[in-house]
C-alpha cells in the first residue's frame, strides 16, 4: 500500500497558519455566509471620488495577490465576477482581527464586510472592517506555466487554470452563457427539451467507433451513444413534434484540436421542415449565442485581427460545386478522382466511391471553407437516414455548417420511407468496417418508422465547437471543463483510429 506524500515545507508553513486561525477561535473550513454580494456588482457602486466612504458591503472571494505599506495591508481578492482591492489598517482592525490577517496565504479564501472607497491612487477598494476565514488553502499557488508540461497540468487540475490563468473563468462561464442562450432559442420556437439514453443497444446514428460495455445483469454488450439520433425521431413517432436534446455523446477515437472522445452536441428535430428550415433555424441559434455574450455578429479570431463577420443569411453553396472548384475535377469522374486521391495517400482499394469523393472534399475543400458557408447537397449513397432530392435520387438533403474550415452543423431532411430505411441498414456502403458505416441495422427503429414519422428536418451543433468559436479559442480542450489527457506517466499519446465523423441527423 502507498503511503500518503509528506507534506513540503509550503504546506507545512500552511498548517502553522491554520493552527494559528484555530487558536484566534475560528474554523478554518469556514460555516455559511450569508448576504454576501459579487464583486462586479460592488465595484460598480464605488464612490467616483477619493476619500469619501462608500456603503458598507459584504462580499466573499479568494486571496489573488498581497502587499504591504507600513501598517497597511493589501490583498487582491477575487470571486467569478470580478477582483477588487482590500485595504487593512492597523489602526482600523482589533489585535485579533490583525493576527488573523497575518495568517492569511495566497489562495485562501476569505469573507470581508468592509467600507468601499476609492483610494487615493484611483483604485476601487473595501477597507476591511471584519474579516472571516471561510477556507484555508493548504497548497502554494502554482509559478507561471512555461511549456507543454505545465500546459497539460494546467488542463489536468483545471481547478488551477480556472482560478490561476486569467480569462479561463470567463471563458467557462460563457460556454454557460451560450448554452443557456441556445435553449432560450429552442424555447422561443415551442421545442420541447428531453433526454434519451446513454447507453444502446446498436451503436447507431453516426459513422464512429463505439466505446463499449457489458450490462451484467441481463448479460448484454451496450455501447456508450455515439450520436441522440434515433431515439429522438422515435419521440417524433410518438407525437412531439418539435424536440431536441443537449447532451454528452462519446466516440472511442483520437485527440486533437477540434475532436474530444467525449463532448456535448444538440441534435434538433422539427416535424414538417427540412433542410432548409434547419439553416434559418441554425441561424438564429448561432447569431443568437454570439448576441448573449458580445452583443455583436462580428467576432475577432486568432491574434492577427481577423474577423469573422455572422451577419446572416449565410451563402449556400453545392458540395458538388465546391469539389470541382477545389478537387479540380468533377465528382463522377471516378479516374480523375482516383488521381487526386492517391496525391493525397487516400485508401482507394475496396472503398466505396462515394467515401473516396468525401475524403478527398474533405482535403481538397474544407480548408477553404472560412464561412460561414452552408455546403449543400452530399452524394446520397453517404447519407443513410436521408432524403433523397426530388430532383436527383443521387444528391441527398443535406448541409454542413463550415466556419473557418470547421464543420461546426450538419442538417438533413429526415428520411421517414420505413422501406427505403430498411434497405439501406441492410446494403448502405456494404463491406465496410461496422464503426465506418453510420447504415447499422436498427430493426426498432424501422418498426417505430412502419408506425409513420412525419416529414421533419433535422439538426446537430456540436456545442464544444460552437463556444470555440464565439469565445476565439483555437483548441477544444479550452472550452471543455475536464477534456480527456493522457495518464500523467504517459510518454506518448496513442494514435486515433480514424478521424471522426460528424454526428448525423
Amino acid at each position: 500500500m502507498t503511503s500518503a506524500p509528506k507534506p513540503d515545507r509550503f504546506e507545512l508553513a500552511r498548517l502553522e497558519k491554520l493552527e494559528k486561525i484555530q487558536s484566534l477561535g475560528q474554523d478554518p473550513w469556514g460555516q455559511r455566509f450569508d448576504n454576501h454580494e459579487g464583486i462586479a456588482s460592488v465595484r460598480a457602486r464605488c464612490p467616483a471620488e477619493s476619500g469619501i466612504d462608500g456603503e458598507t458591503v459584504r462580499i466573499a472571494g479568494r486571496i489573488r495577490g498581497r502587499r504591504k505599506a507600513g501598517k497597511l495591508r493589501f490583498v487582491d481578492l477575487q470571486d467569478q465576477t470580478g477582483r477588487i482591492q482590500l485595504l487593512f489598517s492597523r489602526g482600523e482592525l482589533s489585535e485579533t482581527q490583525w493576527e488573523l490577517m497575518s495568517a492569511l496565504d495566497d489562495g485562501d479564501i476569505i469573507g470581508i464586510d468592509g467600507i468601499l472607497r476609492l483610494t487615493n491612487t484611483g483604485e476601487k477598494s473595501v477597507f476591511v472592517r471584519e474579516l472571516t476565514v471561510l477556507c484555508k488553502s493548504l497548497t502554494q499557488p502554482p509559478e507561471k506555466f512555461h511549456g507543454l508540461k505545465d500546459e497539460e497540468t494546467l488542463v489536468r487540475q483545471r481547478y488551477l487554470d480556472l482560478i490561476y490563468t486569467d480569462g479561463v473563468l470567463d471563458r467557462m462561464l460563457q460556454r454557460s452563457k451560450i448554452i443557456d442562450s441556445v435553449r432560450q432559442t429552442m424555447r422561443g420556437h415551442n421545442f420541447y427539451e428531453v433526454e434519451t439514453p446513454v447507453l444502446h443497444a446498436i451503436a447507431g446514428g453516426a459513422a464512429a467507433r463505439p466505446f463499449v460495455t457489458h450490462h451484467n445483469a441481463l448479460d448484454m454488450e451496450l455501447y456508450l451513444r455515439i450520436a441522440l439520433e434515433l431515439h429522438l425521431k422515435r419521440l417524433m413517432v410518438g407525437g412531439i413534434e418539435r424536440v431536441y436534446e443537449i447532451g454528452r455523446v462519446f466516440r472511442n477515437e483520437g485527440v486533437d484540436a477540434t475532436h474530444n472522445p467525449e463532448f456535448t452536441m444538440i441534435e434538433i428535430y422539427q416535424a414538417y421542415g427540412n433542410y432548409e428550415t434547419m439553416m434559418d433555424l441554425t441561424e438564429q441559434i448561432i447569431t443568437n449565442a454570439a448576441r448573449a455574450i458580445g452583443d455583436t455578429l462580428q467576432l475577432p479570431w486568432g491574434e492577427d485581427g481577423e474577423i469573422i463577420d455572422l451577419t446572416t443569411p449565410w451563402p449556400r453553396k453545392k458540395y458538388a460545386d465546391l469539389f470541382r472548384e477545389h478537387a479540380g475535377c468533377d465528382m463522377h469522374d471516378a479516374a480523375a478522382v482516383q488521381v487526386v486521391a492517391h496525391k493525397f495517400g487516400i485508401e482507394t482499394n475496396g472503398v466505396h466511391p462515394d467515401v473516396i469523393i468525401n475524403e478527398v472534399f474533405e482535403k481538397t475543400v474544407e480548408d477553404h471553407l472560412q464561412g460561414p458557408v452552408f455546403v449543400i447537397d452530399y452524394p446520397a449513397s453517404i447519407c443513410p437516414l436521408t432524403k433523397r432530392s426530388q430532383t436527383n435520387p443521387e444528391i441527398a438533403e443535406r448541409f454542413e455548417l463550415y466556419i473557418r474550415g470547421m464543420e461546426l452543423a450538419n442538417a438533413y431532411t429526415e428520411l421517414n420511407d420505413p422501406r427505403l430505411q430498411e434497405e439501406l441498414f441492410r446494403t448502405q456502403l456494404a463491406g465496410m468496417a461496422a464503426e465506418d458505416s453510420m447504415a447499422k441495422m436498427d430493426h426498432d427503429f424501422v418498426k417505430a418508422l412502419k408506425v409513420g414519422m412525419p416529414p421533419a428536418g433535422g439538426l446537430g451543433i456540436g456545442i464544444d465547437r460552437l463556444v470555440m468559436l464565439l469565445t476565439n479559442s483555437r483548441a477544444i480542450k479550452d472550452v471543455i471543463f475536464f477534456p480527456l489527457t493522457r495518464h500523467e506517466d504517459a510518454e506518448v499519446v496513442p494514435p486515433g483510429n480514424k478521424k471522426p465523423e460528424p454526428a448525423v441527423t
